[in-house]
């Protein structure tokens, strides 16, 4: 018994210790903690945004001005406390009943995803304390969540809470994300719309009704739904509320957004993937160059009477240095800028073609689909590089289904250019999918290019710091997705197209460019065009557009192709001025420029190595990879040949005609036998025709062609027979004539 009570008292004096420890732990941990008023108001020191140079940017505009609790209506207070806090007014800033609730939870679950954070514990959270996830930090949440509850009353929270949270696309505070959900002032919402930001604060992107429409209208259901188990609404007032369209779009106050729509934007993907709370006082660095902001701004205000977007990224670090758009991040269909990233470069890739590859350029049928070119002018055999230089719609078709969509979409996945299964037909080849991608996915893929064939995904937040701690630093995270000689041929290309194809308004540029145009339409007008171009140091690129895809005037190689020479021109400039250089792309060891056979190629659209004889005139260069360079190499020059010339009989006159294939730095030599005679009747220069009327009667003529090339004779062609003999008709069977000898006859 005694040892019993020994051990007894050592627990309680044991137990009596630990409390004195944690007692003696928190309030070494907390006395220094105090309660800033000035912390849960938002004001311009609240969020600072830092360019490329540290420099901050002005951000006054994305902050709403402070609403009285007063003037809201109940049912917004009532579904943020439905939704966040259903006993605020109940308990003094924590509550017990949740947090037993939620270990019990966490318990079962082994995990600790539920918490059970109040609206006072939130609000001190997101103003006052660093994101990391301590005891330490833990025990400073609560002595400032009983201080915050001595000092105000549950309105007055209540009130900060609304005015300091976070809702998403760059608006803190609930007057901000009124105006912008919705148009309008706070004290004006609707049941509805109080539903719909209640629920924003949980995922602001994954509930955006922009963004999700889905899941927004499922979470405003949730919201309802809790306050209906509260009390604070009918179900009739649920119904009716359930029943209420989302805002389809955004109401933007301004038809330019800049760089920092964009970076806000960015803030709250970020802090759902990374686990950190937007609050506090919040410090995002970026790339952004004001003075080419500048540039693009002033681009975007030029009068065109249709939505605008410009974007400029840097290809090695992958950041977004500018942007300007009136119509926010909206995927449209991409149209030929779809060619080089699903067609071209996947087909480079497989080995299906070269840019020397002919391709057949003509009317087509594929069961039911039949694509046309622009202006429905066919071309016949088209090499793939001038394809692309003149965006021909038909070989695109034709490559891609020559590499296969699903193979060729494979590699469109690899630069986070998703596309569902019911997009994958032979119209993709032309940009035709149901939703399209937004122009910095394009951007970014078109990047893939100018860093040899490595994808990474473009970004505008290098790093951010909330209450002096960094809670994101950007690690770029890069994959392979073409070949460094995919890459390299694909930009070859693409170079070509901006010297003399749909983007050769470029051409003047004193530096190396890669570019691409794009316009999407219908007979009855254009509804989108692109022009995107990048080098080795930046990849700029322009749409036009209307969000309700009202007809524009404009193709991509019009005017957004003249705005994007002006951007490329400053940013030559810019460099010059600070003596850098834009290099021009490296080539790869294992792509190399190869003399190809050029009669080969235009008469019988074969791809023939240059005979090592053959003149300037008779050979072109183009770019292979090492290990698909043509194995058949031409003997035009060093074994001369040329096709049958024809010969025609008429009034006693023999007309010779060469082929008009044959080559003109040939000499030629004509012989004529009659059994008895031989006589050599030209020999010289390429000629167009050749008459013989020195005939007698009663004669049997063979005329013999032999190409010569520095003096070298080649197969000589035997031409058919003709007679001068009384009724009589000339030998026309070319093939019998060419297996005898001309004595035979």
């Amino acid at each position: 018994m005694k040892l019993i009570k020994k051990i007894l008292w050592l627990a309680f004096l044991l137990f009596i210790a630990v409390v004195l420890v944690a007692i003696g732990y928190y309030y070494a941990t907390t006395k220094n903690v105090r309660l800033d008023p000035a912390k849960l108001l938002l004001d311009n020191k609240t969020i600072t945004v830092f360019d490329e140079n540290n420099a901050p940017v002005p951000t006054t505009a994305i902050f709403g001005q402070t609403v009285r609790i007063q003037e809201l209506p109940e049912h917004t207070k009532n579904a943020f406390i439905a939704t966040e806090d259903k006993r605020f007014y109940q308990h003094n800033g924590f509550d017990t009943r949740r947090i037993l609730k939620a270990v019990w939870n966490n318990f079962r679950s082994r995990s600790f995803k539920e918490g059970a954070s109040t609206i006072s514990q939130q609000l001190i959270k997101n103003t006052h304390l660093t994101q990391e996830k301590t005891l330490k930090r833990k025990l400073r949440e609560w002595k400032l969540t009983r201080l915050l509850e001595k000092k105000y009353s549950k309105d007055e929270i209540l009130e900060k809470y609304l005015n300091t949270i976070y809702f998403g696309h760059n608006c803190f505070g609930i007057r901000s994300a009124t105006e912008f959900y919705f148009g309008k002032s706070p004290e004006t919402l609707t049941l509805a719309e109080s539903a719909l930001l209640a629920g924003l604060i949980k995922s602001p992107n994954n509930y955006s009704p922009f963004k999700n429409p889905t899941n927004c209208q499922r979470r405003r259901a949730c919201v309802l739904s809790a306050m209906l188990r509260n009390g604070s609404i009918s179900a009739e007032e649920k119904q009716h509320a359930e029943q209420t369209d989302l805002p389809i779009t955004p109401n933007l106050g301004s038809k330019n957004i800049g760089y920092l729509h964009f970076v806000f934007d960015e803030l709250t993907d970020l802090s759902e993937k990374e686990g950190f709370k937007v609050g506090g006082k919040i410090e995002i660095f970026t790339q952004l160059d004001q003075n080419l902001q500048a540039v693009l701004d002033n681009c975007a205000s030029t009068q065109t009477n249709c939505d605008k977007r410009l974007l400029s990224l840097d290809t090695k670090t992958l950041a977004f240095k500018a942007c300007a758009s009136s119509v926010g991040n909206i995927p449209r269909l991409p149209g030929s800028l779809i060619k080089p990233l699903l067609v071209y470069a996947p087909a480079f890739e497989e080995n299906v073609l070269s840019p020397a590859t002919p391709i057949l350029d003509e009317k087509i049928h594929y069961s039911g689909y039949s694509p046309e070119n622009y202006n429905g002018v066919y071309h016949g055999y088209v090499s793939a590089r001038e394809c692309v230089e003149q965006s021909l719609n038909i070989p695109a078709v034709k490559v891609l289904e020559s590499v296969g969509v699903k193979k060729a979409t494979q590699y469109l996945r690899r630069m986070s250019l998703q596309v569902p299964p019911e997009d994958e037909t032979l119209a993709l080849a032309l940009g035709g999918m149901q939703n399209g991608f937004t122009l910095q996915e394009l951007t970014s893929a078109y990047a893939t290019f100018a860093n040899g064939g490595v994808y990474a995904n473009g970004y505008f937040i290098t790093k951010i710091r909330i209450n002096g701690k960094t809670v994101f630093q950007r690690e770029v995270q890069r994959k392979n997705v073409f070949s460094e000689e995919t890459a390299y041929l694909m930009t070859d290309v693409l170079k070509s197209t901006a010297k003399n194809g749909t983007a050769k308004k470029l051409r003047s540029l004193p530096f190396p460019i890669a570019a691409k145009t794009g316009t999407v339409g219908t007979k009855n007008g254009n509804t989108d065009a692109y022009a995107l171009s990048y080098t080795t140091k930046d990849c700029v690129a322009v749409w036009f557009g209307n969000a309700d895809n009202r007809f524009i005037e404009h193709t991509g190689g019009g005017t957004p192709c003249s705005i994007l020479f002006r951007i490329n021109e400053y940013l030559y400039n810019n460099y010059t001025s600070k003596n850098e250089k834009i290099d021009d792309f490296i080539r790869p060891k294992n792509v190399a420029f190869v003399a190809l056979d050029k009669p080969a190629y235009y008469n019988t659209h074969t791809l023939s190595l240059a005979d090592d004889l053959a003149p300037k005139e008779y050979r072109f260069s183009e770019l292979f990879k090492t290990d698909c360079i043509p194995t058949k190499k031409s003997d035009t020059f060093s074994n001369p040949s040329i096709l049958p010339p024809v010969l025609k009989l008429q009034d006693g006159t023999v007309n010779i005609q060469l082929n008009e294939s044959s080559p003109k730095c040939y000499t030629y030599k004509i012989d004529r036998y009659d059994y008895t005679t031989h006589t050599t009747l030209y020999q010289g220069e390429y000629f167009p025709s050749f008459t013989d009327n020195d005939l007698a009667e009663n004669k049997n003529y063979i005329y013999t062609i032999i190409p010569i090339y520095n003096g070298k004779e080649g197969q000589g062609i035997v031409l058919p027979t003709v007679t001068t003999k009384s009724g009589k008709k000339p030998v026309i069977n070319d093939d019998e004539i060419l297996q005898k000898e001309w004595w035979e006859y």
